[in-house]
């Protein structure tokens, strides 16, 4: 099997995404009630901390390489 390289960032969102598809999941099933506009902070909050989690690894990423080389 082919490794890859470990990419945080897409980590971070993929948590958001499905904690959002969750939320709205327990809402489908009546376990609770989800206003329809809780989406947004839960998307753009997990874009953003996805974003700030890309930056920082490839800031230590480069760091690294740097010293190594």
């Amino acid at each position: 099997m082919l490794r890859h390289e470990f990419q945080p960032g897409k980590l971070v969102a993929g948590l958001f995404f499905t904690a959002t598809g969750a939320l709205y999941a327990g809402d489908a099933g009546g376990l609770w009630e989800t206003p329809w506009f809780a989406v947004v902070p839960l998307i753009v909050g997990g874009l953003c901390l996805a974003g700030m989690t890309v930056a920082l690894t490839r800031g230590i990423r480069r760091r690294g390489g740097a010293e190594r080389g």
